[in-house]
């Protein structure tokens, strides 16, 4: 006899949120293993079931368990409130059985059964809070570095996600929950909504809708999950609502859209919109560096860069990409230039501007090096990812050497000679530019 593993996830607890699939499950198994709590739960689909009970801290001995027991040719459910495959047992059980060398064309037969996640049934608990863009991070640093934790919870803040925090606190866990505040609010609105739901749908159950300035203060534990609104999502009526963004095209939800839009197509601040609106902003504004306007749109400049390539017209910026397997090529290229000022931004603000020829490069390795009388200079070249050929006509002439994020690594300009770029440099410049750069695609 063959025995099967169900992975099953029950949702929140009450048995009228269980799938027929989960009930059928549990009902089909020999043995049912689970966390204590989570065997109360179902208690009463247990009846003639052998229930094998672990604490909090045994997941690894459920997943090896439910392989013992499976072997044996029974049919096991190893059971999970929530998704069994969001912060759920699935992942272990599976690293467990392979570790084993089990594989999906063993005997033995492994079968995930999804359930309501907790972030869902808390969400259904207070209006809408999920319906645009959202994250989960677990606060839990038992398992995961704090660091790995901060740098996500900032990604997602910086990004304008709504959040869903998991594991926010414990007896012992009671400084995470505030850290994650502090990098909440460097990008949201102390007002912004938050919904604190505990033991969702079961007998505690408690609710509370808060500012995020106010969140780390309240009642919170590990039965706890936190919905954190994004810049758009408010409270009326008692409920937390994050906008779909039908606003954003139509005139009401059910009239007519609005000028300039279209139903069924992108909307027009979408892509391209987007990179039409910066170009319209530039050619309106004239004097402006390419660092004023990644500042006004709160972008890096890579992507204002990205943006002026696109179109036709930016006023006086033009720019272009240049091939990506010519990159090496730029700085050979630069050998026609003359003399050259480089420009090397750190992110904290400073700004060095060097003097120097082509000649002065040195390829070692991944690195780029600049060494003159004067100084020296290193630039990690496997940090670039692109460049761009970008100018202000009668201003500026550069190429700009931009890493995978979209930031800066450094720029090389034309220095002017006598007040005005010889038309020689010039030449080279353009030379370059016709070689060197992509094809524009029209828009």
């Amino acid at each position: 006899m063959n025995g099967k593993i169900y992975l099953v996830g029950f949702g929140p607890g009450a048995e009228e949120h269980m799938s027929f699939k989960a009930k059928a499950a549990i009902s089909e198994s020999d043995v049912v293993i689970g966390y204590s709590t989570y065997i109360k739960l179902v208690k009463d689909l247990l009846d003639g079931k052998e229930v094998i009970r672990k604490g909090m801290t045994e997941e690894i001995d459920r997943c090896i368990e439910a392989y013992e027991q499976a072997k044996l040719g029974k049919t096991v459910s190893l059971i999970s409130s929530g998704d069994i495959g969001v912060y759920g047992m699935a992942g272990p059980t599976y690293e467990v059985l392979l570790q084993a060398g089990w594989t999906p064309n063993d005997a033995i037969k492994v079968e995930i059964v999804p359930g309501s996640t907790a972030l869902s049934a808390c969400a259904s608990l207070v209006g809408a809070p999920l319906t645009h863009d959202f994250c989960s991070i677990s606060l839990s640093d038992l398992l995961t570095p704090w660091t790995v934790i901060a740098r996500r919870i900032e990604a997602a803040g910086s990004a304008d996600f709504v959040v869903a925090l998991y594991n926010p606190k414990s007896g012992r866990r009671t400084q995470q929950i505030v850290e994650a505040q502090k990098i909440l609010l460097r990008y949201r609105r102390p007002d912004t909504p938050v919904a604190i739901v505990k033991s969702a749908y079961r007998r505690r159950q408690d609710i509370q809708l808060v500012r995020l300035d106010e969140m780390a203060g309240c009642d919170i534990g590990m039965l706890t999950t936190v919905l954190i609104g994004n810049s758009s999502t408010f409270i009326q009526e008692g409920l937390m609502i994050t906008p779909r963004g039908y606003a954003n095209k139509y005139n009401s939800l059910t009239g007519e859209t609005k000028d300039g839009e279209q139903a069924g197509v992108s909307l027009s601040m979408g892509l391209e919109g987007w990179y039409a609106c910066l170009r319209q902003y530039v050619q309106e504004n004239e004097g402006l560096t390419l660092e004023k306007i990644a500042d006004y749109f709160g972008v890096v400049v890579g992507e204002v860069l990205s943006a002026i390539a696109a179109g036709e017209s930016a006023g006086e910026h033009r720019a272009a990409r240049i091939q990506s397997d010519k990159l090496k090529d730029v700085i050979n290229a630069c050998q026609s230039w003359g003399r050259l000022r480089g420009i090397v931004r750190a992110e904290a603000g400073a700004v060095s501007e060097l003097f120097l020829h082509a000649q002065d490069f040195q390829q070692r390795g991944d690195w780029l090096n600049i060494e003159t009388d004067a100084f020296h200079c290193h630039i990690n070249w496997s940090k670039v990812d692109s460049a761009y050929l970008a100018c202000r006509e009668d201003k500026s002439y550069a190429v700009n050497f931009i890493d995978n994020k979209g930031h800066l690594v450094f720029r090389l300009l034309l220095m002017k000679d006598e007040g005005s770029f010889s038309a020689d440099k010039l030449a080279a410049y353009w030379q370059t530019w016709q070689v060197l750069a992509e094809e524009r695609v029209n828009e």
